[in-house]
Protein backbone atom coordinates (compact mmCIF):
# COMPACT_ATOMS: atom_id res chain seq x y z
CA UNK A 1 0.00 0.00 0.00
CA UNK A 2 1.42 3.41 -1.00
CA UNK A 3 1.94 6.34 1.31
CA UNK A 4 -0.83 8.23 -0.46
CA UNK A 5 -3.32 5.47 0.33
CA UNK A 6 -2.22 5.42 3.96
CA UNK A 7 -2.66 9.18 4.08
CA UNK A 8 -6.21 9.07 2.74
CA UNK A 9 -7.15 6.22 5.09
CA UNK A 10 -5.91 8.27 8.06
CA UNK A 11 -7.88 11.30 6.81
CA UNK A 12 -11.02 9.18 6.40
CA UNK A 13 -10.65 7.78 9.93
CA UNK A 14 -10.19 11.27 11.37
CA UNK A 15 -13.31 12.52 9.57
CA UNK A 16 -15.32 9.50 10.75
CA UNK A 17 -14.27 10.01 14.38
CA UNK A 18 -15.00 13.75 14.29
CA UNK A 19 -18.33 13.53 12.44
CA UNK A 20 -20.69 13.48 15.50
CA UNK A 21 -18.99 16.55 16.97
CA UNK A 22 -19.03 18.57 13.75
CA UNK A 23 -22.54 17.51 12.68
CA UNK A 24 -24.11 17.43 16.14
CA UNK A 25 -27.85 17.78 15.51
CA UNK A 26 -30.00 14.70 16.32
CA UNK A 27 -30.88 14.24 12.64
CA UNK A 28 -27.26 14.44 11.50
CA UNK A 29 -26.02 12.02 14.16
CA UNK A 30 -28.82 9.57 13.36
CA UNK A 31 -27.99 9.89 9.65
CA UNK A 32 -24.34 9.09 10.35
CA UNK A 33 -25.33 6.00 12.35
CA UNK A 34 -27.64 4.81 9.56
CA UNK A 35 -24.89 5.22 6.95
CA UNK A 36 -22.56 3.04 9.02
CA UNK A 37 -25.28 0.48 9.72
CA UNK A 38 -26.14 -0.05 6.07
CA UNK A 39 -22.46 0.07 5.11
CA UNK A 40 -21.96 -2.94 7.41
CA UNK A 41 -24.82 -4.83 5.73
CA UNK A 42 -23.67 -3.93 2.20
CA UNK A 43 -20.04 -4.83 3.01
CA UNK A 44 -21.22 -8.21 4.30
CA UNK A 45 -23.17 -8.76 1.07
CA UNK A 46 -20.10 -7.72 -0.94
CA UNK A 47 -18.20 -10.82 0.19
CA UNK A 48 -20.52 -13.17 -1.67
CA UNK A 49 -21.95 -10.77 -4.28
CA UNK A 50 -18.81 -8.78 -5.08
CA UNK A 51 -15.97 -11.25 -4.61
CA UNK A 52 -17.74 -14.49 -5.57
CA UNK A 53 -20.13 -12.93 -8.09
CA UNK A 54 -23.20 -14.62 -6.57
CA UNK A 55 -25.91 -11.94 -6.70
CA UNK A 56 -28.10 -12.71 -3.71
CA UNK A 57 -31.38 -10.86 -3.16
CA UNK A 58 -32.13 -12.99 -0.12
CA UNK A 59 -29.62 -11.55 2.34
CA UNK A 60 -32.50 -9.96 4.22
CA UNK A 61 -33.00 -13.46 5.68
CA UNK A 62 -29.83 -13.09 7.72
CA UNK A 63 -30.52 -9.45 8.53
CA UNK A 64 -33.91 -10.45 9.92
CA UNK A 65 -32.44 -13.38 11.88
CA UNK A 66 -30.12 -10.99 13.70
CA UNK A 67 -32.88 -8.47 14.39
CA UNK A 68 -35.45 -11.01 15.60
CA UNK A 69 -32.95 -12.99 17.70
CA UNK A 70 -31.94 -9.91 19.67
CA UNK A 71 -35.50 -8.76 20.43
CA UNK A 72 -36.70 -12.31 21.11
CA UNK A 73 -33.91 -12.64 23.69
CA UNK A 74 -35.30 -9.57 25.45
CA UNK A 75 -39.00 -10.29 25.07
CA UNK A 76 -39.02 -13.98 25.99
CA UNK A 77 -36.03 -14.31 28.32
CA UNK A 78 -35.54 -10.79 29.70
CA UNK A 79 -31.96 -10.64 28.41
CA UNK A 80 -30.30 -7.54 26.97
CA UNK A 81 -31.00 -7.46 23.21
CA UNK A 82 -27.31 -7.70 22.39
CA UNK A 83 -27.34 -11.17 24.00
CA UNK A 84 -29.17 -12.39 20.90
CA UNK A 85 -26.17 -11.55 18.70
CA UNK A 86 -24.46 -14.99 18.82
CA UNK A 87 -27.82 -16.73 18.44
CA UNK A 88 -28.61 -14.68 15.34
CA UNK A 89 -25.20 -15.46 13.85
CA UNK A 90 -25.62 -19.18 14.53
CA UNK A 91 -29.13 -19.32 13.05
CA UNK A 92 -28.02 -17.30 10.02
CA UNK A 93 -25.05 -19.58 9.35
CA UNK A 94 -27.26 -22.68 9.69
CA UNK A 95 -29.85 -21.23 7.29
CA UNK A 96 -27.09 -20.20 4.87
CA UNK A 97 -25.70 -23.73 5.01
CA UNK A 98 -29.16 -25.22 4.43
CA UNK A 99 -30.13 -23.05 1.47
CA UNK A 100 -26.61 -22.50 0.15
CA UNK A 101 -25.84 -26.12 -0.69
CA UNK A 102 -28.69 -26.45 -3.25
CA UNK A 103 -28.99 -22.84 -4.48
CA UNK A 104 -25.27 -22.19 -5.04
CA UNK A 105 -25.36 -24.93 -7.67
CA UNK A 106 -27.41 -22.47 -9.72
CA UNK A 107 -25.83 -19.61 -11.61
CA UNK A 108 -26.74 -16.13 -12.79
CA UNK A 109 -30.32 -14.99 -12.44
CA UNK A 110 -31.47 -18.48 -11.41
CA UNK A 111 -29.53 -18.16 -8.14
CA UNK A 112 -30.93 -14.64 -7.61
CA UNK A 113 -34.51 -15.82 -8.15
CA UNK A 114 -34.00 -18.74 -5.76
CA UNK A 115 -32.79 -16.42 -2.98
CA UNK A 116 -35.77 -14.11 -3.50
CA UNK A 117 -38.15 -17.08 -3.23
CA UNK A 118 -36.56 -18.34 0.00
CA UNK A 119 -36.56 -14.84 1.53
CA UNK A 120 -40.23 -14.32 0.77
CA UNK A 121 -41.10 -17.76 2.14
CA UNK A 122 -39.33 -17.03 5.43
CA UNK A 123 -41.04 -13.61 5.66
CA UNK A 124 -44.45 -15.27 5.36
CA UNK A 125 -43.54 -17.88 7.98
CA UNK A 126 -42.39 -15.20 10.43
CA UNK A 127 -45.49 -13.09 9.76
CA UNK A 128 -47.64 -16.04 10.85
CA UNK A 129 -45.62 -17.14 13.88
CA UNK A 130 -47.08 -15.88 17.17
CA UNK A 131 -43.84 -16.53 19.08
CA UNK A 132 -42.15 -13.94 16.84
CA UNK A 133 -44.98 -11.43 17.13
CA UNK A 134 -46.64 -12.46 13.86
CA UNK A 135 -47.54 -9.45 11.70
CA UNK A 136 -47.10 -7.00 14.60
CA UNK A 137 -43.44 -7.84 15.28
CA UNK A 138 -41.37 -7.58 18.45
CA UNK A 139 -40.64 -4.60 20.67
CA UNK A 140 -37.37 -3.84 22.41
CA UNK A 141 -36.41 -2.07 25.63
CA UNK A 142 -38.77 0.79 26.52
CA UNK A 143 -36.84 1.94 29.59
CA UNK A 144 -33.16 0.92 29.89
CA UNK A 145 -32.44 -1.29 32.90
CA UNK A 146 -28.65 -1.40 32.61
CA UNK A 147 -26.05 -0.10 30.17
CA UNK A 148 -26.08 -3.56 28.54
CA UNK A 149 -29.53 -2.77 27.11
CA UNK A 150 -27.74 -0.29 24.82
CA UNK A 151 -30.73 2.02 24.88
CA UNK A 152 -29.56 5.62 24.43
CA UNK A 153 -31.40 8.89 23.82
CA UNK A 154 -28.66 10.20 21.53
CA UNK A 155 -27.52 8.51 18.33
CA UNK A 156 -23.86 9.25 19.11
CA UNK A 157 -23.20 6.01 21.09
CA UNK A 158 -24.76 4.01 18.26
CA UNK A 159 -22.59 5.87 15.77
CA UNK A 160 -19.34 4.85 17.44
CA UNK A 161 -20.60 1.32 18.07
CA UNK A 162 -21.47 0.91 14.39
CA UNK A 163 -18.17 2.50 13.36
CA UNK A 164 -16.24 -0.12 15.35
CA UNK A 165 -18.27 -2.96 13.81
CA UNK A 166 -17.79 -1.51 10.31
CA UNK A 167 -14.01 -1.40 10.80
CA UNK A 168 -14.09 -5.04 11.92
CA UNK A 169 -16.23 -5.98 8.91
CA UNK A 170 -13.85 -4.22 6.52
CA UNK A 171 -10.88 -5.97 8.13
CA UNK A 172 -12.57 -9.35 7.65
CA UNK A 173 -13.38 -8.46 4.04
CA UNK A 174 -9.79 -7.32 3.48
CA UNK A 175 -8.52 -10.59 4.97
CA UNK A 176 -10.81 -12.61 2.71
CA UNK A 177 -9.65 -10.66 -0.35
CA UNK A 178 -5.95 -11.03 0.43
CA UNK A 179 -5.97 -14.77 1.20
CA UNK A 180 -6.43 -17.92 -0.85
CA UNK A 181 -10.21 -17.83 -0.57
CA UNK A 182 -10.28 -14.35 -2.10
CA UNK A 183 -8.18 -15.38 -5.11
CA UNK A 184 -10.33 -18.44 -5.63
CA UNK A 185 -13.54 -16.40 -5.39
CA UNK A 186 -12.30 -13.91 -8.00
CA UNK A 187 -11.40 -16.79 -10.30
CA UNK A 188 -14.87 -18.28 -9.82
CA UNK A 189 -16.45 -14.90 -10.53
CA UNK A 190 -14.47 -14.48 -13.77
CA UNK A 191 -15.13 -18.01 -15.00
CA UNK A 192 -16.32 -20.80 -12.78
CA UNK A 193 -15.69 -23.41 -15.46
CA UNK A 194 -12.08 -22.29 -15.88
CA UNK A 195 -11.58 -22.20 -12.10
CA UNK A 196 -12.89 -25.75 -11.77
CA UNK A 197 -10.59 -26.93 -14.55
CA UNK A 198 -7.64 -25.61 -12.53
CA UNK A 199 -8.67 -27.60 -9.47
CA UNK A 200 -10.61 -24.97 -7.52
CA UNK A 201 -13.42 -26.45 -5.42
CA UNK A 202 -15.86 -23.80 -6.60
CA UNK A 203 -18.89 -25.07 -4.69
CA UNK A 204 -17.05 -25.23 -1.38
CA UNK A 205 -15.51 -21.76 -1.63
CA UNK A 206 -18.78 -20.17 -2.73
CA UNK A 207 -20.38 -21.76 0.32
CA UNK A 208 -17.59 -20.43 2.57
CA UNK A 209 -18.19 -16.89 1.30
CA UNK A 210 -21.95 -17.33 1.74
CA UNK A 211 -21.53 -18.41 5.37
CA UNK A 212 -19.16 -15.55 6.24
CA UNK A 213 -21.46 -13.07 4.54
CA UNK A 214 -24.53 -14.45 6.36
CA UNK A 215 -22.90 -14.15 9.78
CA UNK A 216 -21.83 -10.54 9.21
CA UNK A 217 -25.24 -9.58 7.79
CA UNK A 218 -26.84 -10.99 10.93
CA UNK A 219 -24.67 -8.65 13.02
CA UNK A 220 -26.06 -5.70 11.04
CA UNK A 221 -29.60 -6.92 11.78
CA UNK A 222 -28.87 -7.11 15.50
CA UNK A 223 -27.48 -3.57 15.49
CA UNK A 224 -30.60 -2.38 13.65
CA UNK A 225 -32.86 -3.91 16.31
CA UNK A 226 -30.75 -2.51 19.16
CA UNK A 227 -30.95 1.02 17.74
CA UNK A 228 -34.60 1.08 16.68
CA UNK A 229 -36.00 -1.22 19.38
CA UNK A 230 -38.57 -2.69 17.03
CA UNK A 231 -38.78 -5.15 14.16
CA UNK A 232 -41.65 -6.54 12.10
CA UNK A 233 -41.75 -8.83 9.04
CA UNK A 234 -41.40 -5.94 6.59
CA UNK A 235 -38.52 -4.13 8.30
CA UNK A 236 -36.75 -7.38 9.19
CA UNK A 237 -37.46 -9.57 6.17
CA UNK A 238 -38.73 -7.15 3.50
CA UNK A 239 -37.08 -7.56 0.09
CA UNK A 240 -36.30 -3.82 0.04
CA UNK A 241 -33.53 -4.39 2.61
CA UNK A 242 -31.77 -6.79 0.25
CA UNK A 243 -32.19 -4.37 -2.64
CA UNK A 244 -30.53 -1.65 -0.57
CA UNK A 245 -27.50 -3.85 0.06
CA UNK A 246 -27.14 -4.69 -3.63
CA UNK A 247 -27.56 -1.10 -4.84
CA UNK A 248 -25.12 0.31 -2.26
CA UNK A 249 -22.45 -2.19 -3.26
CA UNK A 250 -23.08 -1.61 -6.98
CA UNK A 251 -23.17 2.16 -6.57
CA UNK A 252 -19.84 2.33 -4.79
CA UNK A 253 -18.16 -0.54 -6.59
CA UNK A 254 -18.92 -4.26 -6.43
CA UNK A 255 -15.96 -6.31 -5.29
CA UNK A 256 -14.09 -3.26 -3.94
CA UNK A 257 -13.28 -3.02 -0.24
CA UNK A 258 -14.71 0.48 0.26
CA UNK A 259 -17.35 0.26 -2.48
CA UNK A 260 -20.31 -0.49 -0.18
CA UNK A 261 -19.28 2.30 2.21
CA UNK A 262 -19.20 4.85 -0.63
CA UNK A 263 -22.56 3.56 -1.86
CA UNK A 264 -24.05 3.98 1.63
CA UNK A 265 -22.61 7.50 1.86
CA UNK A 266 -24.56 8.41 -1.28
CA UNK A 267 -27.76 6.39 -1.01
CA UNK A 268 -28.70 6.71 2.68
CA UNK A 269 -28.65 10.55 2.76
CA UNK A 270 -30.67 10.68 -0.47
CA UNK A 271 -33.28 8.32 0.96
CA UNK A 272 -33.46 10.05 4.35
CA UNK A 273 -33.71 13.52 2.81
CA UNK A 274 -36.49 12.46 0.44
CA UNK A 275 -38.43 10.84 3.29
CA UNK A 276 -38.02 13.88 5.57
CA UNK A 277 -38.80 16.50 2.92
CA UNK A 278 -41.77 14.72 1.37
CA UNK A 279 -43.17 12.96 4.45
CA UNK A 280 -45.17 9.82 3.74
CA UNK A 281 -44.97 10.28 -0.02
CA UNK A 282 -41.17 10.09 0.20
CA UNK A 283 -41.36 6.35 0.80
CA UNK A 284 -42.79 5.87 -2.67
CA UNK A 285 -40.09 8.08 -4.13
CA UNK A 286 -37.51 5.69 -2.69
CA UNK A 287 -38.46 3.04 -5.25
CA UNK A 288 -38.16 5.59 -8.06
CA UNK A 289 -34.75 6.60 -6.71
CA UNK A 290 -33.55 2.98 -6.61
CA UNK A 291 -34.71 2.38 -10.17
CA UNK A 292 -33.01 5.54 -11.43
CA UNK A 293 -29.73 4.58 -9.71
CA UNK A 294 -29.80 1.11 -11.27
CA UNK A 295 -30.31 2.59 -14.75
CA UNK A 296 -27.54 5.16 -14.31
CA UNK A 297 -25.04 2.59 -12.99
CA UNK A 298 -25.83 0.08 -15.72
CA UNK A 299 -25.62 2.70 -18.48
CA UNK A 300 -22.74 4.96 -17.49
CA UNK A 301 -20.60 3.40 -14.73
CA UNK A 302 -21.01 -0.38 -14.27
CA UNK A 303 -17.87 -0.46 -12.12
CA UNK A 304 -19.31 1.94 -9.53
CA UNK A 305 -18.32 5.38 -8.30
CA UNK A 306 -14.89 4.28 -7.07
CA UNK A 307 -13.95 3.20 -10.59
CA UNK A 308 -14.87 6.59 -12.02
CA UNK A 309 -11.56 8.29 -11.21
CA UNK A 310 -9.31 5.52 -12.65
CA UNK A 311 -11.46 5.56 -15.80
CA UNK A 312 -11.12 9.33 -16.16
CA UNK A 313 -7.37 9.22 -15.51
CA UNK A 314 -6.92 6.44 -18.06
CA UNK A 315 -8.92 8.42 -20.60
CA UNK A 316 -6.86 11.58 -19.96
CA UNK A 317 -3.54 9.76 -20.32
CA UNK A 318 -4.59 7.96 -23.47
CA UNK A 319 -2.29 8.95 -26.37
CA UNK A 320 -3.87 11.29 -28.87
CA UNK A 321 -2.78 9.09 -31.74
CA UNK A 322 -4.47 6.07 -30.22
CA UNK A 323 -7.68 8.07 -29.84
CA UNK A 324 -7.55 9.14 -33.46
CA UNK A 325 -7.03 5.56 -34.64
CA UNK A 326 -9.93 4.40 -32.53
Amino acid sequence: MTRRKYFWIVVACAIALAYPFVFNTPFQQRLGALILLYAIAASAWNIVGGYAGQISFGHVIFFGCGAYSSLAAFQHFGLPPIAGLPVGILISVLIALTIGVPTLRLSGHYFSMATIAVAELIRLVVANTEYLGAAIGLMGVAMPRTVLDLSFKSAMPYYYMFLAVLVLTLLITWWVGRNRIGYYLRAIKDSERAARSLGVAAGRYKLYSFLISAGLTSVAGTLYAVMFGFVDPDSGFGILVSIKMVIMAALGGVGLLFGPLVGALILVPLEELSNNLLGGSGQGLTFVLYGAIIVVIARFQPGGVLMLWPSLRKHRTKPQGAADVA
